[in-house]
């Protein structure tokens, strides 16, 4: 992605935006850095969103560097200096900026769960043997005007905010009411994106149509869930799910078991190498239903499973993809921002299918029985890390 990324931004005319998570500094990312100063330096403005959370604090001399060049560096939500992310206590904090959207020209988009990260690298367990499984799509068409706006709106808001917080009320009211570039960022119909992912190479293809599917606080609270069960709901063949963090709320089980049992067949690709014990260890105990309705689950071990992608129907006129940044878990369902999009089209399913079942095929599959036979430390262990999850999300103040 970063290659096809880089060279995007280096024909830029006019503006780059770029929301992230994690913006770090190894490796490839080191030189989407670069590329962005670059950018900046021949007059093109150059937007980044980082979360508070997600980024750890940049080197000063990176942001002197960033800023001289002309590139506008903002923190969504920061935690307070002194208090630090023991402020994440509060479950306001929780909250996070968590879309993966970029945005050039008004031309091309990007979408998925892709950092801007180092594939080799992770931050808290440094180098990595193999690289980490993710999915981004490169986009053309109306639905880059629909992301180009939901980006714009955010960092018109945010500085919205920030004129308020310096007590400059007119030109925070005048901000917060200017239009953005184009309007509604709820939905839109593309009809031809090219897509490209971090582990295949499959650009050029065509999908039927392409909306954004957002998740915010206010007025789109549960699209990405109702489209997830939406077309689970309509799967006659096979549901397949990659997702990094997965513990769905009782409708979207509902839905996954449902499916299985009417013969459709559902395979979930999961973390077997995991990068946090309690996301890890609090989604096992939701294996048992899963398992006793017929769903495959296979845990992915190569490497850190960061996907949130799904194909359903692959083979049909109603093939229905997506690839974006929720996860199906508490965090992304009910607190965090996060951008997917949904893609209508067979060719686009299968190019996306292929390296879901390669991985598969590798994975270790669940077997039903061990399952059940496995110690007694260990059961305890798993519904230990599921309580306080689901005291986090009591503490939140949600209902899941």
């Amino acid at each position: 992605m970063f290659a096809a990324l880089i060279a995007d931004m280096d024909a830029a005319q006019n503006r780059v935006q770029i929301e992230t998570y994690l913006f770090d500094l190894h490796g490839d990312a080191a030189a989407v850095t670069q590329a962005l100063v670059r950018t900046a330096q021949r007059g093109v403005q150059v937007q980044v969103l980082v979360d508070g959370v997600g980024t750890d604090e940049v080197p000063q001399t990176t942001l002197d560097e960033l800023r001289q060049a002309g590139v506008r560096w903002r923190v969504f939500s920061p935690l307070h200096a002194r208090w630090g992310k023991l402020a994440m206590l509060s479950g306001t904090k929780w909250r996070r900026l968590h879309r993966k959207l970029i945005v050039i020209d008004s031309r091309v988009a990007y979408c998925g769960g892709i950092n801007i990260l180092d594939d080799h690298y992770d931050p808290n367990h440094g180098q990595l043997d193999a690289p980490r499984f993710d999915f981004s799509v490169r986009l053309q068409g109306p639905v880059v005007t629909a992301i180009e706006a939901a980006t714009s709106v955010l960092w018109q808001r945010l500085q919205a905010v920030q004129s308020a917080k310096a007590r400059d009320f007119s030109s925070a009211w005048h901000t917060w009411r200017k239009k953005p570039p184009h309007d509604s960022p709820a939905l839109a119909a593309a009809p031809g994106p090219s897509a490209s992912t971090a582990v295949t190479d499959t650009t050029g293809l065509h999908a039927d149509r392409v909306e954004l599917l957002l998740r915010d606080n206010l007025r789109y609270r549960t699209r990405i869930e109702h489209a997830y069960r939406r077309a689970i709901g309509a799967a006659q063949r096979e549901i397949i799910i990659a997702n990094a963090y997965f513990l769905p709320g009782r409708k979207l089980r509902k839905a996954l078991i449902t499916a299985a049992r009417r013969g459709v067949r559902v395979r979930l690709l999961l973390q077997g190498k995991h990068e946090y014990f309690i996301q890890y260890h609090g989604t096992r105990p939701l294996y048992r239903s899963l398992l006793a309705a017929g769903v495959e689950i296979h845990e992915y071990a190569a490497s850190f499973l960061h996907a949130k992608v799904a194909v359903i129907d692959a083979d049909t006129p109603r093939a229905w993809s997506t690839v974006g940044s929720s996860n199906l878990d508490p965090l992304s369902l009910l607190l965090a921002r996060e951008a997917n999009v949904g893609i209508y089209g067979s060719a686009f399913a299968q190019a996306l299918r292929k390296p879901l079942e390669a991985a598969m095929a590798e994975c270790q599959r669940i077997d039903p029985q061990q399952y059940l036979n496995r110690p007694w430390p260990k059961r305890f262990m798993e519904h230990l890390a599921y309580g306080l999850m689901r005291l986090a999300v009591l503490l939140s103040g949600k209902r899941y």
